[in-house]
């Protein structure tokens, strides 16, 4: 394998070879096969900056790090692109772990069919075998018999009825006698459809707003 090393503004020297050479090892007997590797190292007043990027068939990993020498911006690098190939490792390890019944799933079922030897999955082998059944009971080869008819029953369900919610009112009877325009003027003030009350001489009556708006009288014998 290849390393490419880049200096930008910086001469790279061979402590910083080993380096590079020795990381760019070590995350390639994590991630397996490494296809290119390139290590561009750049300098910019007191801030020294590396940067490593390994690609292999299926995956890039950069590893970034600025730091005032650049031995250590190296290692920092090499050591956050490790921690992302071991995170890409793990990540197909799961994938390789998954249960025999998600496996299972994910893949038909296959049977083979007599003639070709050919795989088709089990659902496709059932509708051709009930084709040929209707083929064959169609062109008199056959002895399927005609299908039963079926009479399906169906009742009718009960309505459940709803069990009424009351409310006791206490705004919408009067507590004091009053006359039919002071228990019209009440009954706008609360905001009532029916208000009770009784009249200067005792007798009872039910003030009732209809759809349309009118108020009704009601007097109760």
């Amino acid at each position: 394998m290849q390393i490419e090393y880049t200096g930008r503004q910086f001469t790279i020297t061979k402590p910083l070879h080993a380096i590079g050479d020795e990381g760019v090892e070590r995350i390639g007997k994590i991630l397996g096969r490494i296809t290119t590797a390139h290590v561009v190292l750049s300098a910019e007043k007191y801030r020294q900056s590396a940067e490593i990027t390994i690609n292999t068939r299926l995956q890039s990993i950069v590893g970034l790090s600025e730091s005032t020498s650049m031995e250590t911006a190296l290692r920092e690098a090499i050591t956050k692109a490790e921690t992302q190939a071991i995170r890409y490792k793990d990540k197909l390890r799961a994938k390789k772990r998954k249960p025999k019944e998600e496996k299972a799933h994910e893949d038909p079922e296959l049977a083979r069919t007599h003639r070709t030897g050919r795989a088709i999955s089990i659902a496709a082998a059932a509708a051709q075998s009930e084709t040929k059944t209707q083929a064959n009971g169609a062109n008199g080869n056959g002895r399927s018999k005609p299908p039963a008819p079926v009479t399906v029953h169906s009742f009718p369900t009960k309505t459940p009825i709803a069990e009424p919610h009351v409310v006791r009112s206490i705004d919408s009877i009067a507590m004091r006698p009053m006359s039919l325009e002071e228990a019209v003027k009440e009954a706008e003030f609360r905001d009532r459809e029916v208000f009770v009350f009784r009249d200067h001489q005792g007798g009872l009556k039910v003030l009732h707003r209809k759809r349309d708006g009118k108020m009704e009288l009601i007097e109760v014998p």
